[in-house]
């Protein structure tokens, strides 16, 4: 049986290639041969996860047409990624991408920094933000004092309090989507959503389709479920996605489920247009594939002239193909653990039946928080609370991040939480290590991706401002200095930082 989940046809990875600008050599230095140099651009394509992990190359004579160069070319590139461990191969199943071995695979998410650690450190792990006051203890009082009702029952909702069903309906069908409340499902956060929507549709061995790059937790834990992820490459930089990627990859691969994030991308930060949305709802509807929309960044627009595309679940108003999740914890506070799913009502008829052996039901104290929020008119004042906070973090951050690592990469996103950076060539696992010895917190860019890819970036989020994004960045050039000069291990104390 072949080991690659996707394909990489022979003119699709001479675009690749093409796109790849070479740095100017420096005086004297020689230019490295045909062979190496190919070999070095594929390589540099599966770290940067332009080409996904366990993709499949075009066969030696497909791919020396396509670049005009010899098959003997090729074939050496070939033997060279076999022998660095960036390729393997097997008679018969032809040749796919790979990683080294040797190399560290990030299998764990992105768990929060403890209190008692932020003293010395500067945690730039998790992409969440402190609660907006006074509207967290407004909810709660709100939800208190509708409390004694729910406090005769039971207590066990597993599709949701129908009060907070009806009103996310509501919700909306404002947006212009008609929606009934047995359309919806209220989840304990958006990763409660995602879990039992994997649980359903994607057992053990079931492909899901995701982007490369991705949300690390949600990767975490489709792998815990047992699923076998597909990637599938974003455009460059802020395009969002690739509609003939995504296209081959629902044909040939056949996935039971895609997952995406339309809306401010974690981590990249790309706003998927209108028209991407409506073709990747098609191709999924034609491949019997079930689209997973995480949208719990939508409401995070941070610059006043975006204009918001409509839901992906506009193209899909009846829940058929489309399944979306949302959630209070990105535009509100992470520790509202409130999600929930749109759907077709037999869909989540079926989530709910699942859940009953589970979690039974969220609780009913938080779903009606969130419910007064949204009734009381409290929550687009917090959102637009939390978007001034993330906007100027996110400038203040970018500004600090240029000034003392000019060499790295980014595109400044126009919402979400989060900088995809480039590194300048350094290695995203390695300066995460130093950082930690230097007393910043960051996660390397293959937790965002399949296998090893990004090794080349790290992502970073708009939780700090002022003074403290100004030292994480010095410390991040400390951190990147170590892993330039290969600093030992131990001689770094970081600083006490108080914000």
């Amino acid at each position: 049986m072949a080991q690659w989940t996707s394909a990489v046809g022979a003119a699709q990875l001479a675009r690749l290639l093409g796109s790849q600008q070479d740095r100017p050599a420096g005086p004297g230095t020689r230019r490295p041969p045909a062979y190496r140099a190919l070999a070095d651009g594929i390589r540099l394509l599966v770290l940067e996860g332009r080409v996904p992990v366990a993709a499949r190359l075009p066969a030696e004579r497909e791919l020396a047409l396509a670049l005009s160069v010899s098959r003997t070319t090729v074939a050496a590139a070939y033997e060279a990624l076999r022998t660095e461990g960036f390729l393997e191969s097997r008679r018969g199943a032809g040749s796919w991408t790979a990683v080294p071995a040797g190399n560290p695979v990030p299998a764990r998410g992105l768990e929060p920094l403890p209190p008692e650690a932020l003293g010395s450190m500067i945690d730039l792990g998790c992409a969440a933000l402190p609660a907006p006051e006074p509207w967290l203890t407004r909810a709660v009082q709100g939800a208190l004092g509708e409390l004694p009702p729910y406090a005769h029952t039971h207590g066990d909702y597993p599709a949701g309090l129908p009060v907070l069903r009806s009103t996310i309906a509501d919700r909306y069908t404002a947006r212009g989507i008609p929606t009934m409340p047995e359309q919806i499902m209220v989840t304990t956060g958006a990763m409660g959503a995602i879990d039992a929507i994997c649980h359903l549709f994607g057992g053990r061995g079931e492909r899901i389709a995701v982007e490369s790059p991705s949300y690390a937790n949600i990767l975490q834990l489709m792998r815990e479920a047992g699923a076998r992820l597909v990637p599938v490459a974003m455009a460059e930089g802020l395009a969002g996605w690739d509609l003939d990627r995504w296209r081959q990859v629902l044909r040939e691969a056949a996935p039971r489920i895609a997952y995406v994030v339309a809306d401010f991308h974690n981590p990249t930060g790309a706003l998927a247009d209108e028209d991407q949305r409506r073709r990747l709802v098609d191709a999924a509807r034609s491949a019997g594939t079930v689209l997973v929309a995480d949208e719990t960044m939508s409401e995070l627009w941070l610059d006043a002239d975006v204009e918001m595309p409509r839901p992906v679940c506009a193209f899909d108003p009846a829940g058929s193909t489309v399944i979306t999740v949302g959630s209070a914890s990105k535009a509100f506070w992470a520790g509202m653990r409130i999600g929930w799913v749109r759907a077709a009502p037999d869909v989540v008829r079926s989530l709910v039946a699942a859940r009953a052996y589970a979690d039974l039901g969220t609780p009913v104290l938080e779903q009606l928080a969130v419910n007064w929020l949204f009734g009381a008119g409290g929550w687009e004042q917090a959102v637009e609370v939390r978007r001034a906070q993330a906007r100027r973090n996110r400038d203040e951050l970018v500004a600090a991040v240029r000034r003392e690592l000019p060499d790295w990469e980014f595109e400044v996103p126009r919402g979400g939480l989060t900088l995809w950076v480039r590194t300048g060539g350094l290695s995203g696992s390695r300066l995460a290590e130093a950082g930690e010895r230097v007393g910043v917190r960051v996660p390397s860019g293959p937790r965002f991706g399949v296998d090893g890819a990004f090794e080349g970036y790290v992502r970073l989020p708009f939780t700090v401002g002022g003074a403290v994004a100004e030292e994480a960045a010095v410390r991040l050039s400390a951190a990147a200095r170590i892993v330039e000069t290969g600093g030992t291990s131990g001689t770094e104390t970081p600083r006490t930082f108080v914000a």
